[in-house]
């Protein structure tokens, strides 16, 4: 028996109408920044005598509402701070029980939609043609289209795209052909198709000046042609990742897996848009060595994409499953050690978004309340980190990898193409481990899922892989001044990145070193030239919270130069709490907002206490 949630995040009632198949027809309008168009939904009446439906819309015009064809009356609700506002449609008729009809809504997307961001050419790689990406999650597609903007609600879809024809378009689909646009000589019309239910938040649309590589039988990679071949290095262990998902957790059924490289301003690491995932160029180290991130958004195709959380309160669904899977795929790959020291640096990363979040933050919960809370600015490590400990944890009581592995695959096979809540996932736990229910009983299931901080309990880690960055930044926290000699660059040798990225988590959970300290390591480890973006964000934060004026420049550029929140957001934070710097970041911050990812600049904007 499915449970009947209401989702505090969208106005759309999913019990009386779900709107099962999408047909989108739309113009890119590159001047405008707009997107006009038609979406068509073939909507199925949950109850008898429907004669009205409610769908969420954002900062949209909407011009004609028909029912099969025949006019439907429409008005707009109240505009709510977030959410946007609900768009009320009248039936021109009664709808029965399980009867269909065909709503179509003709609307235009606000040149300041949260979905959308749009780039003049000098903005992009080429500097020749504009370029334009979407990402709906958690709450946007309504600013792209009228829909049912609940993850509660899955839908297939059917897309034609408009666009001047120097640019290729792509979606979260199956790409399915393209035409001259019969009314517009210098457009083009690409086709998509999505065969498999998605939740409205996986709809995606990129318009640019793309090449792609073949990387893989079933991956093609897509970039502007400045990144494409650096790109297709870098993602080379795709299809390995694909092949060992697929063993952990089964079938991978979307068909096509292409990654898309984005404009630095991309807000986060991935985005696991079906057939098409999107990635930031600040995963280009040139090593390999940051595909974790492809890991997780592959993970994604079976946890988040095919089970996925019924709202935005059950997020940890999606991403605590996706962590644990990329983390097994990182041990299949790398061996069981490495598998451990990912998951211990989570733990830590875990510890640190606490700090900053205050150990009673309420959305430090792995269930948070999101009554009235946008869930954008709910968003951090908590569901991740606290999601996949409590898997890791389970792991550990419950017989090993081997045992957990079958519950993962069983878990996905029985909640496949549906949406759920935790009590769903916990019952089913409870039923695949119905001979361990003894054990299960004494997990603090109350502290793990609804109470804020850390959690009860810490999960048991190998160390081998830890234990020299442990030893190293103790050096480091116990050096007096006349110790500093002592560092040289031979502590770095058989380091690897992912222990110097550990290296510094560790002392940033501490108290900041003296500058004196800072300033010695600079000299040793000359951390200025590394240009790998995990180590870059840690070794600028050390720099400014040990106040180094000198690094103020360089972290402003980090900041700036590219948009990813987990490297943008803590960096102005961290120059916004230096006196020495504060002013000057709030006037970065400021001259650079217009272009800016819309999410992006509206979270830092409320950080640095700029939100108008």
């Amino acid at each position: 028996m499915a449970v009947s949630v209401s989702d505090p995040s969208s106005f759309a009632s999913p019990s009386c109408c779900l709107t099962r198949h999408l047909h989108l027809r739309c113009r890119v309008d590159f001047g405008a920044h707009a997107l006009r168009g038609t979406a068509a939904f073939t909507t199925r009446a949950e109850r008898d005598a429907l004669r009205c439906l409610v769908l969420d819309t954002k900062d949209l015009q909407v011009f004609k509402v028909t029912a099969n064809g025949q006019d439907a009356q429409f008005a707009f609700g109240e505009k709510h701070s977030f959410k946007g506002t609900p768009l009320e449609i009248t039936l021109p008729f009664e709808m029965r029980r399980g009867q269909e009809a065909i709503i179509e809504i003709s609307f235009e997307s606000s040149p300041k939609s949260s979905a959308l961001q749009w780039f003049t050419p000098e903005q992009t790689s080429g500097k020749k043609h504009p370029f334009l990406f979407s990402q709906c999650q958690a709450n946007h597609c309504r600013a792209i289209l009228p829909c049912q903007d609940t993850p509660a609600v899955k839908l297939t879809y059917y897309a034609e795209v408009s666009v001047p024809k120097e640019l290729v378009a792509l979606m979260s689909a199956s790409r399915d052909g393209e035409m001259p646009d019969p009314e517009d000589s210098s457009r083009k019309i690409y086709r998509f198709s999505q065969n498999v239910p998605i939740p409205s938040y996986l709809i995606a649309l990129v318009v640019g000046d793309l090449e792609s590589r073949k990387i893989g039988p079933r991956t093609l990679v897509w970039a502007e042609k400045e990144l494409v071949d650096k790109s297709a290095y870098e993602f080379a262990e795709t299809e390995a990742m694909l092949q060992t998902a697929e063993d952990l957790a089964g079938p991978y059924v979307w068909g096509q897996y292409d990654l898309l490289v984005l404009p630095p301003s991309f807000p986060y690491g991935g985005m696991e848009n079906p057939c098409l995932t999107f990635v930031t160029p600040t995963l280009l180290a040139g090593d390999r060595s940051l595909s974790n991130v492809i890991a997780h958004e592959i993970s994604h195709s079976w946890t988040g994409n095919l089970v996925t959380n019924k709202t935005w309160e059950h997020f940890w669904l999606n991403e605590g499953h996706t962590v644990y899977l990329e983390r097994r795929i990182g041990g299949r790959l790398f061996g069981e050690q490495f598998r451990h020291f990912k998951a211990l640096g989570g733990w830590r990363e875990l510890q640190n978004t606490i700090k900053t979040l205050g150990d009673n933050s309420p959305i430090s919960k792995l269930v948070p309340n999101l009554n009235e809370i946008d869930p954008d600015v709910a968003y951090s490590s908590v569901p991740y980190e606290k999601g996949s400990a409590l898997l890791f944890y389970l792991e550990q009581l419950l017989g090993g990898p081997d045992v957990f592995i079958g519950f993962l695959k069983a878990y996905v096979q029985q909640f496949a193409y549906k949406s759920i809540v935790t009590d769903e996932w916990k019952t089913f736990l409870y039923s695949y481990f119905k001979d361990k229910v003894d054990i299960l009983n004494k997990v603090d299931w109350n502290s793990w899922l609804h109470a804020p901080g850390m959690p009860p309990v810490k999960p048991t880690y190998d160390m081998t892989l830890t234990n020299a960055c442990v030893a190293l930044s103790q050096r480091w926290i116990q050096a007096k001044e006349s110790d500093l000699g002592s560092f040289s660059s031979a502590d770095l040798k058989g380091i690897s990145s992912h222990q110097l990225i550990e290296f510094l988590a560790l002392l940033l959970l501490e108290a900041p070193l003296p500058l004196s300290h800072v300033k010695r390591m600079q000299q040793v480890y000359d951390f200025n030239a590394i240009s790998n973006s995990e180590i870059r964000f840690r070794w600028l934060r050390l720099c400014i919270q040990s106040k180094w004026e000198e690094a103020i420049p360089l972290a402003l550029k980090m900041a700036t130069e590219q948009g990813r929140m987990k490297f943008t957001r803590p960096l102005f934070r961290d120059l916004y709490n230096f006196d020495k710097s504060r002013d000057l970041a709030v006037k970065t911050f400021l001259e650079h907002r217009a272009c800016m990812h819309p999410v992006t600049s509206m979270l830092v904007g409320k950080d640095l206490r700029q939100d108008q």
